[in-house]
């Protein structure tokens, strides 16, 4: 998949986390898995910025009708927008990849951080730049962030909105891995998910993902019963 609005530096809009959330929707059956990249040398440099202005963006709500809101509908709307960045990790049937090339700021470093796996080219960096804005990060990018870097680096990215390059955040385990070509280091990635048997790899994510939440207790039920289905799934049972 392509965010695909170069001349923008691929901004993001309600529009955007429509489509986003769709694409979760309208998989097709047997997809294993999905790579999201940007278009041109960025792969997003955030939320369009206009929203914030009193033209705002054709079509969608500015930030002061949003604000006019009840405290319901405000939730209610934010949860909406969430839904363009939370199937890419909750679905066990497929992978998900962000190719990263360039700046992903703001909603871009949160839909980087909503795939289950990030490669990037050696310019790309990362910063999360809600703070400035007198906002907190809300497209359900912090529980990702902080499970991978740790409550300290999570507060300082976030806090600062410094940049973080990518050789940086492979040494912090954001990032899997940084290379000069990503359309290769891309293939080689997609590669190596597709060398494992498709019940595996659905397995092995669903377990993965019990880890984050689960105490040790659980997670070694959770391994047992995954392997159990596998283990008759061998024998034809």
């Amino acid at each position: 998949m392509m965010l695909d609005r170069a001349e923008k530096r691929n901004a993001q809009t309600p529009a955007t986390w429509r489509a986003l959330a769709a694409v979760g929707d309208q998989l097709p059956d047997g997809t294993r898995v999905v790579v999201l990249r940007g278009a041109g040398p960025v792969f997003s440099a955030g939320i369009d910025l206009r929203t914030f202005t009193p033209e705002g963006v054709d079509g969608e709500q500015v930030v002061a009708q949003i604000a006019a809101l009840d405290d319901p509908g405000v939730s209610d709307l934010i949860a909406g927008f969430q839904r363009a960045f939370t199937w890419w990790h909750d679905r066990d049937d497929v992978i998900t990849v962000a190719a990263v090339q360039g700046a992903a700021v703001g909603a871009g470093f949160q839909l980087a951080l909503a795939c289950d796996l990030r490669v990037c080219s050696t310019d790309a960096r990362f910063a999360m730049r809600e703070t400035s804005l007198g906002l907190v990060p809300d497209l359900a990018g912090t529980h990702p962030l902080v499970r991978a870097v740790g409550y300290g680096r999570a507060l300082e990215l976030c806090a600062t909105g410094r940049w973080l390059p990518a050789d940086e955040a492979q040494a912090w385990g954001l990032v899997s891995a940084v290379g000069d070509d990503l359309d290769t280091l891309v293939g080689a990635t997609v590669a190596g998910l597709l060398t494992a048997p498709e019940t595996a790899l659905r397995a092995t994510k669903g377990v993965l993902r019990a880890a984050v939440t689960q105490d040790a207790v659980a997670q070694r039920r959770t391994e047992r019963e995954a392997q159990i289905g596998l283990l008759r799934g061998l024998l034809g049972g």
